[in-house]
C-alpha cells in the first residue's frame, strides 16, 4: 500500500530567500554565514582552506533550522540531524557556495583602513579569468628578445623542434591540470592547492616551494629583460661601466634599482598593478600584430633595412653609414668612416686592418621578404662557440692569420657573446611556455572554475602554440640569417630584430616588449609572496611559518621581503640567458609532478578520483612527466640534479619535522597499494632464518591517568630495533567498549605520543576487554595483519605480585608464556625495566652478558648484538656464559663455542662455568617451604575470616619456628646471606592473605586452558650432546638419592621434591650468575617455560624469583621454537 509524505520546504527562521537573493544579486555574503561552525560539531579539525575537512562543501548545523522538523514528517531521522543534514538543505548550500577570493582583492579591500568580512560572489567568466592572464603570462621577453636569436642559431627545424617540444610538454601538464580542477570543487587558492591536495604534504611542499622559486626567479628574468631593452634600445647612453654595450654590472645595478622600486609598487600600490595588466597585455597584442603585419608588408615592400659584410662577417652598423671602403662625393674619392674604424688614420697609405684590405664589402637586404627563398638557407642551425663571428657562409672570404691588429678590430664585428648549442637553447626558450598556471591562480575568483579552467588554458596554450610556431616560420622565411643570428641587433643600427620585421616602426616592439617585461615582472612579484604565504599558513614547512604572517589586511610582508631577496640573487647573475635555464627547471619539475599525480590516481584507480575533463588519459599524464623528465636534462644536467636534491631535500625535511595533514593525497593511495602488494608476497612463502628479525608486540601497562606507566619499556624496544622490523605497542583496558571507547582513543594518543617521544617508528594499538587476560589472548592471537605478523613478545617483569591482594597479576603473566610458547612466539621479558638505560644515554663501558642454557634457536646470541648497533649499548662488550657438568669436556665446549660464535660472525667473550654436583641446602629447603606455605595460604582463602585469621597465625608461627631452627642446623654459607627477616614474613603473609577476588570469565578462560594443556611436552635441546642430556634425565627419575631423602629434617618431609629440585637449580644457577655478572649492564637468561601442571603455577614465579634475585637488570629470553640464526650467508 502506498505511503503519502508531505514535502516540507526548507526555510530560515529569518527569511529563507535570503541566500539565494545573494546569490542571485552579488550582493555581499558573509563568511560567518557561509562557513558557520564547519567542523565544530563534528569535532573535525578544520583547514584554512574550504571544503577538505567535510564531504560537504559547507556543514552548516544550524540547531534553529532543525528545530523545524520536530513532529514532522521526518521525525524518523530526528536523531541524525545533528550530525546528517538534510538533502534539501545541503542542495540549498550548493546552490550559494562561494570561494574565498584571492588576497589581492583582500588587500584591495582593506586599503582604505576598515577590514570588511564581507566578499563579493565571483564573477568572472573564462576569457578574462583564465584566457586573457594566460596570455599575458606566456608571451613575454623570450618572445621579444630571444625567439629570433633561436631561430636564427637552430635554424627553422631546430627551432619547430624545440617549440614543438616545450608546447607539447605544456599542452600535457594543462590536460593534467583540467583533470585536476574538474574532480571536484577547486579550492581558492590556486595551483598550489590542486597540486598538494592531489599529491600530498610532503610531494606538495617540495613542489609548491619548487614552484614558488621557479615564480621568483622569472621576476629576476623579466627584470634583467626590462633592463636589457632599457640599455639597448630606450636609453643607451645610461650605460655606467664604460663601452657602448651593457656589462653585467649594469644590469646588476640597474635591476637592483628596478627590483626595489617594483617592489615598494607592489607593497603600495597592488590595485594600480591589477588596473596596468590590462594595458600592458594590449601592448604585447600590438606588438604581435605589428609583427604579423610587417610579414605581409614584405611581400610587397621590404623594409629599408641593409646589413653590411665585410667578407662573409657581420659588421656592427651603428658608426657609419655608408658600407664601403671609399666614395664618390664631389668628384672626389674619399674614405668613409669604415676606414677610420679599420686603418689608424683617414689617408690612403695608413695602415689597415689585413682582413679589411683583402675582403670587400657587401651590403644585403636585411629583411629580403616572404617570397625571397632565404627560407633554405635558415633551415638548418649555425651554432659556435664564444666569440665566434657571426659570418654568411654563402659568401666569398679570405681569412687572414689573427694578429694584435685584427684583434683590437674584433669589437666592431658582430660575435657570439656565449657558446650555443642545442639544449642550451631549450633553457632558454622554455620559460616563455610557463604562464599556464595563471588562470588556475585565479579559482577564486571564477565564476565557474571547473568549466573555465581547462577551456581558458588549452586555449590559450593552443594560441600561444600557433603564435610561436607561426612566428618561427615566419622570421626563417623573412629575415636574413645573420641577422637573426644577432642577438640583440647591432648589425641594423641597434634595433631589435623583431623590430624591423614589424610595421610601422621598431618602436612598437620596444615598447610593448618593455611593458611586457614589467607587467609579468610585477604579476611575478605578486603572486610569488602570496604562494609562500600559502605553503607557510598550511604549516607543512615549520621554519617558513614566519612567513605566513604579514599586515593587518593579510598582505604578505614577510613573504615579499623573502621574495625580493631572492629575487636579487637572480639579478646579481647578470644575464638573462644565465637565469632562463634555472626558472626552466624549477617550472619542469612543478609540471612533472602534476602529471605524477594524474597518472598516479588512475593507475591506483581511487575511487575518489572521477575528473569530468572527457579529453584526459593516463597515457597523457604519464607521456608528459616523461617529456618534462626529460626536458630537465636536455636544458643542463646539473641543474637538474641541483632542483632534484633541493626537492628531495624539502621533501624529507617535511617528512621529519613536518606537520601532519593528511588531504586525501594520491601518494598516500600509492603507499597504500604497494603495502597490499608487499604483505601478499610475504605471504606466498615462509621466512627464510636469514631473513628472520624482531617483530615485536610490546605489551605496556598504563596508569590510572591512561599514560605509560614504563617509559623505559619504549627507549628498550628503539634500543632492540636496530634489526628494523615491525613495531607494535599495545595495551589493554578492563570493561566494554561502549563504555570505555573514550578513553581507548585517549589511551592510544598516549601511547603515540610516548612513542614519537622516543622516536619510535610503530604502530599502536589499545583493545577493550571484558578482562585483561583475554584482552593479552586477543592480541597475541590477532595482532598485525598477513605477513606483517609480530613473532615476539616484550613485557616487563610484573613487580611486587607477591604482595598483590588478588592472584591475577602472576596468572596473566603465567597464561601469557603459556600462549607465545603454543603461538611459537618468542617471549622477552624485562625486569627492573625502569632502571634501564634511556635514547640519550651512552654506556661507557660493561658487558652484557648471556648466560646460554638451553638452545632455543639462537635468540640469545641476536639480542645483544642487535642491542650493540645502537648507540646507548654500542661500548659493551659481549660476554657468553654457558654451564657444564661435571662429566663435560670444560675445554672443548669451549672450543666449541667459540668456533660455533665465529661461524656467527659474533664478537663475544666465551666462559664454560662448571656446575658441581652437590647436596641439597638447607636454604633450598626452607626457600621451598616457605613457598609452598604461601601456595597453602592462598588456597584458604574461602575460609570464614575467623577460621582464615586462626590459620594465618598458626602459619606464621611455624614460619618463624622453621626458620629459627634453620639457623642453628643449617652450616651452609649462602643460606646467612639469604635468610628471610621476621619482619618480611610477617608483612608478607599480610598481602598475601588478602581477599582474591577473580573474574568469572578468567576462571573460565583457566579452565579452557586446563584442559588443553595435555599436548605433548616441550622438548629442550641442551648446549650439551643428546646421550648427556639422556642421562641426566634418568638420574633425574631415578630419584635424588636415598642419602637426601633420609637426611631431611621432620619439617621438610612432606615437602614436593620437584619443587625441591627446581628450587635447587634456581638456587645454585642463581649463585653462579650473580658472582659473575652482577656488574655487567644486562644480563640475559634463558626463562624457563611453566609447569604443564597448573597446580604448580604457584611457585612457578618463586623459581623465577630466586633465579634473577641479586641483579639489577635482566632479560628473560624465551624462544619461539625455530632457528632464528644461521651460519650461512
Amino acid at each position: 500500500m502506498p505511503t503519502n509524505f508531505t514535502v516540507v520546504p526548507v526555510e530560515d527562521a529569518d527569511g529563507g530567500n535570503k541566500s539565494a537573493a545573494a546569490a542571485g544579486d552579488s550582493k555581499p555574503v558573509s563568511l560567518g554565514k557561509l562557513f558557520d561552525n564547519e567542523g565544530v560539531e563534528n569535532n573535525v579539525e578544520v583547514d584554512d582552506s574550504p571544503g577538505e575537512s567535510s564531504p560537504f562543501i559547507n556543514s552548516d548545523n544550524d540547531r534553529e533550522h532543525y528545530r523545524y522538523y520536530e513532529g514532522k514528517n521526518m521525525a524518523l531521522f530526528e536523531e541524525e540531524m545533528d550530525s546528517t543534514p538534510m538533502v534539501s538543505s545541503l542542495l540549498n548550500k550548493l546552490a550559494t557556495y562561494t570561494n574565498l577570493p584571492q588576497g589581492v582583492r583582500e588587500h584591495e579591500e582593506a586599503e582604505d583602513g576598515v577590514r570588511r568580512v564581507a566578499v563579493m560572489v565571483p564573477q568572472m567568466g573564462t576569457f578574462i579569468g583564465v584566457y586573457l592572464p594566460c596570455m599575458q603570462n606566456i608571451l613575454g621577453v623570450i618572445l621579444f628578445l630571444r625567439l629570433t636569436w633561436i631561430v636564427g642559431t637552430a635554424g627553422i627545424l631546430g627551432s619547430f623542434a624545440i617549440v614543438s617540444m616545450c608546447c607539447i610538454c605544456t599542452l600535457l601538464t594543462a590536460i593534467s591540470m583540467s583533470a585536476i580542477a574538474t574532480n571536484g570543487v577547486v579550492p581558492a587558492g590556486g595551483s598550489y592547492y590542486m597540486i598538494s591536495r592531489s599529491l600530498g604534504p610532503e610531494f606538495g611542499g617540495a613542489v609548491g616551494l619548487c614552484f614558488y622559486l621557479g615564480t621568483t626567479f622569472a621576476g629576476s628574468m623579466y627584470i634583467l629583460g626590462i633592463i636589457e631593452i632599457l640599455l639597448t634600445y630606450i636609453v643607451p647612453t645610461a650605460i655606467l661601466f664604460g663601452g657602448q654595450e651593457a656589462t653585467p654590472n649594469d644590469m646588476r645595478v640597474y635591476g637592483t634599482c628596478c627590483l626595489v622600486l617594483m617592489a615598494l609598487v607592489v607593497f603600495v600600490g597592488v590595485k594600480y598593478v591589477n588596473k596596468l595588466a590590462l594595458v600592458f597585455l594590449a601592448w604585447v597584442i600590438l606588438s604581435i600584430l605589428a609583427t604579423y603585419a610587417g610579414v605581409v608588408k614584405t611581400m610587397i615592400e621590404p623594409p629599408e633595412f641593409n646589413v653590411c659584410l665585410l667578407g662573409n662577417r657581420s659588421l656592427k652598423n651603428e658608426k657609419f653609414e655608408t658600407c664601403a671602403k671609399t666614395e664618390f662625393v664631389k668628384n672626389h674619392t674619399v674614405n668613409t668612416e669604415l676606414w677610420s674604424i679599420f686603418c689608424d688614420s683617414t689617408y690612403p697609405n695608413a695602415t689597415c686592418d689585413d682582413y679589411f684590405i683583402l675582403n670587400n664589402l657587401t651590403e644585403m637586404k636585411a629583411i629580403p621578404g616572404l617570397l625571397s627563398g632565404v627560407i633554405k638557407d635558415n633551415l638548418w642551425g649555425d651554432y659556435g662557440p664564444v666569440g665566434t663571428f657571426i659570418e654568411k657562409k654563402s659568401q666569398p672570404s679570405v681569412q687572414v692569420q689573427e694578429t694584435p691588429t685584427t684583434t683590437n678590430t674584433n669589437e666592431h664585428y658582430v660575435i657570439n657573446d656565449i657558446t650555443t648549442y642545442f639544449t642550451l637553447l631549450v633553457g632558454i626558450y622554455f620559460p616563455s611556455v610557463t604562464g599556464i598556471m595563471a588562470g588556475s591562480n585565479r579559482s577564486g575568483d571564477l565564476r565557474d572554475a571547473q568549466r573555465s579552467i581547462p577551456i581558458g588554458t588549452i586555449m590559450a596554450i593552443l594560441t600561444t602554440s600557433f603564435i610561436y610556431i607561426s612566428c618561427v616560420v615566419m622570421f626563417g622565411a623573412c629575415i636574413e640569417g645573420v641577422v637573426l643570428r644577432d642577438k640583440l641587433g647591432y648589425s641594423v643600427k641597434k634595433n631589435p630584430v623583431i623590430g624591423i620585421l614589424a610595421w610601422p616602426s621598431p618602436w612598437v616592439i620596444v615598447i610593448g616588449s618593455f611593458f611586457s617585461c614589467c607587467g609579468a615582472g610585477l604579476q611575478s612579484l605578486t603572486g610569488a609572496p602570496r604562494l609562500l604565504q600559502a605553503i607557510a599558513r598550511d604549516g607543512i614547512v615549520p621554519f617558513l611559518q614566519v612567513f605566513g604572517h604579514g599586515k593587518a589586511n593579510g598582505e604578505p610582508t614577510w613573504a615579499l621581503l623573502l621574495t625580493v631577496g631572492i629575487c636579487e640573487i637572480g639579478i646579481l647573475i647578470g644575464s638573462l640567458d644565465a637565469v632562463a635555464p634555472i626558472l626552466s627547471l624549477f617550472f619542469l619539475m612543478c609540471y612533472l609532478f602534476v602529471n605524477l599525480a594524474c597518472a598516479v590516481q588512475t593507475l591506483l584507480r581511487t575511487p575518489n578520483w572521477r575528473p569530468r575533463f572527457k579529453f584526459y588519459h593516463w597515457t597523457l599524464s604519464f607521456l608528459g612527466m616523461s617529456l618534462c623528465l626529460s626536458l630537465m636534462f636536455v636544458c643542463s644536467w646539473y641543474y637538474a640534479l641541483v632542483a632534484m636534491v633541493i626537492a628531495g631535500c624539502i621533501y624529507k625535511y617535511i617528512e621529519y619535522r613536518g606537520a601532519v595533514k593528511e588531504w586525501g593525497d594520491g601518494i598516500r593511495g600509492l603507499s597504500l597499494n604497494a603495502a597490499r602488494y608487499a604483505l601478499i608476497r610475504l605471504e606466498e612463502a615462509p621466512l627464510h632464518t636469514k631473513n628472520w628479525r624482531p617483530q615485536l608486540l610490546v605489551m605496556c601497562k598504563l596508569n590510572s591517568d591512561l599514560a605509560v606507566k614504563h617509559p623505559r619499556l619504549m627507549s628498550f624496544t628503539t634500543q632492540l630495533k636496530a634489526g628494523k622490523g615491525l613495531t607494535i605497542v599495545c595495551s589493554v583496558l578492563e570493561g566494554t567498549y561502549m563504555t570505555r571507547r573514550n578513553d581507548a582513543k585517549t589511551a592510544e594518543q598516549n601511547l603515540k605520543a610516548a612513542m614519537a617521544a622516543e622516536r619510535m617508528k610503530g604502530f599502536s594499538h589499545v583493545v577493550v576487554s571484558s578482562n585483561l587476560r583475554d584482552g593479552f589472548s586477543l592480541l597475541i592471537q590477532s595482532a598485525g595483519l598477513g605477513g606483517m605478523k609480530h613473532n615476539a613478545v616484550l613485557m616487563a617483569w610484573p613487580t611486587r605480585w607477591e604482595q598483590a591482594r588478588d592472584t591475577s597479576a602472576r596468572r596473566n603473566f603465567i597464561e601469557t608464556v603459556r600462549e607465545t610458547t603454543a603461538a611459537h612466539q618468542a617471549l622477552l621479558v624485562a625486569k627492573n625495566i625502569d632502571h634501564f638505560p634511556e635514547n640519550h644515554e651512552r654506556l661507557k663501558e660493561g658487558s652484557i652478558d648471556v648466560w646460554w642454557i638451553v638452545h632455543d634457536g639462537g635468540l640469545l646470541m641476536l639480542l645483544p648484538f642487535l642491542l650493540s648497533q645502537h648507540k646507548v649499548w654500542k661500548k659493551c662488550k659481549m660476554r657468553i656464559f654457558t654451564v657444564a657438568q661435571m662429566d663435560d669436556n670444560s675445554i672443548q665446549m669451549k672450543k666449541d663455542l667459540q668456533m660455533f660464535l665465529y661461524h656467527l660472525r659474533l664478537d663475544a667473550e666465551v666462559e664454560v662455568v662448571e656446575m658441581h654436583d652437590s647436596d641439597i641446602s638447607a636454604f633450598t629447603y626452607e626457600k621451598t617451604l616457605v613457598m609452598e606455605q604461601r601456595s597453602q595460604m592462598l588456597k584458604q582463602m574461602q575460609l570464614s575470616r575467623t577460621e582464615r585469621e586462626r590459620e594465618i597465625q598458626s602459619i606464621t608461627d611455624v614460619s618463624r619456628g622453621s626458620i629459627k631452627r634453620k639457623k642453628t642446623l643449617d652450616d651452609a654459607p649462602s643460606f646467612n646471606a639469604f635468610c628471610i627477616p621476621e619482619e618480611e614474613v610477617a608483612v608478607a603473609t599480610k598481602q598475601l592473605v588478602a581477599q582474591l577476588i577473580h573474574d568469572r570469565n578468567t576462571a573460565s578462560h583457566s579452565a579452557m586452558n586446563d584442559k588443553a594443556a595435555g599436548g605433548a611436552p616441550d622438548r629442550v635441546h641442551m648446549t650439551w650432546t643428546k646421550d648427556k642430556l639422556i642421562q641426566e634425565r634418568n638420574r633425574h627419575r631415578e630419584g635424588m638419592g636415598v642419602k637426601d631423602m633420609f637426611n631431611m629434617k621432620p619439617e621438610w618431609e612432606n615437602l614436593n621434591q620437584s619443587n625441591v629440585r627446581r628450587m635447587h637449580t634456581a638456587v645454585k644457577l642463581n649463585e653462579v650468575v650473580v658472582k659473575k655478572s652482577k656488574h655487567s649492564q644486562l644480563v640475559l637468561l634463558n626463562m624457563p617455560g611453566p609447569p604443564k601442571n597448573k597446580k604448580g603455577d604457584e611457585n612457578y614465579m618463586e623459581f623465577l624469583e630466586v633465579l634473577m634475585e641479586g641483579l639489577d637488570r635482566v632479560l628473560l629470553v624465551r624462544g619461539g621454537g625455530r632457528e632464528v640464526i644461521t651460519i650461512y650467508s
